[in-house]
């Protein structure tokens, strides 16, 4: 690769680490081109946030092919997890602290597939209130952080498949649910775990979120940061 092949358009599978954002990624990745290539500006974008304690595939664009960025928005995302059961957080995610316990006695793996069910094909979802969607101008987290309620109106959303593929009490009392999920765009995993603990009379929150897939690219495609600024300039 070469810095014009980087400006005339590239799509960049990156493996995202924990705990770094998507625009974090975005910011590194223009960097080093532009500095293993002597380039004053490239246009670079992501096709699809995760959030910070997600890891898995992002598609990152450069130059030209961020024109393209919308259409790889748009298409289907796979995503892998683990759901707690017998506890929430405001977040939905380990952001933040477990605020309230539930008990998981009356729950059974026949009941917790079952309830599967209720949450495939299109559905409305409420979006976290601990997210980056902006009303009023503001960023949902900032009324989050400040303590302040605010009306989030629901969309719809579809959900492809929800397969659970392992169940497991642990001794604290909660349930870790491990599952695969092939949804639409504008799907919230997190709101799913929070939803589907809801149903289940019991609380749940997200404990891991990997993404897998987005259209026909795999995250077993994607290389990690480090892996793509070794061989930038090669």
């Amino acid at each position: 690769m070469t810095g014009d092949d980087y400006q005339a358009g590239h799509v960049l599978l990156i493996d995202k680490p924990l705990e770094w954002t998507s625009f974090q990624a975005v910011n590194k990745l223009r960097w080093e081109i532009r500095q293993a290539y002597n380039i004053k500006k490239i246009k670079v974008g992501h096709a699809g946030t995760l959030d910070p304690l997600a890891t898995g595939l992002l598609v990152i664009c450069t130059g030209k092919m961020t024109k393209q960025i919308d259409t790889f928005q748009g298409q289907i995302k796979e995503y892998t997890g683990t759901i707690v059961l017998g506890a929430t957080t405001p977040s939905y995610d380990l952001e933040t602290e477990v605020d309230k316990t539930f008990d998981i006695t009356h729950i059974t793996e026949d009941l917790i597939r079952e309830t599967t069910k209720q949450f495939t094909g299109e559905i409305d979802q409420f979006p976290p209130i601990f997210s980056a969607l902006k009303k009023e101008g503001k960023r949902l987290y900032e009324f989050a952080r400040a303590g302040e309620k605010v009306d989030i109106p629901s969309r719809k959303i579809t959900i492809n498949e929800f397969d659970i593929t392992k169940i497991e009490t642990t001794t604290n009392k909660t349930i870790n649910v491990n599952f695969r999920v092939v949804c639409s765009k504008g799907t919230y995993i997190r709101s799913l775990a929070y939803d589907f603990g809801k149903a289940l009379n019991s609380g749940g929150h997200l404990s891991a979120l990997r993404r897998t897939k987005i259209g026909a690219y795999n995250v077993n495609d994607a290389i990690s940061i480090d892996d793509f600024i070794k061989n930038l300039a090669k």
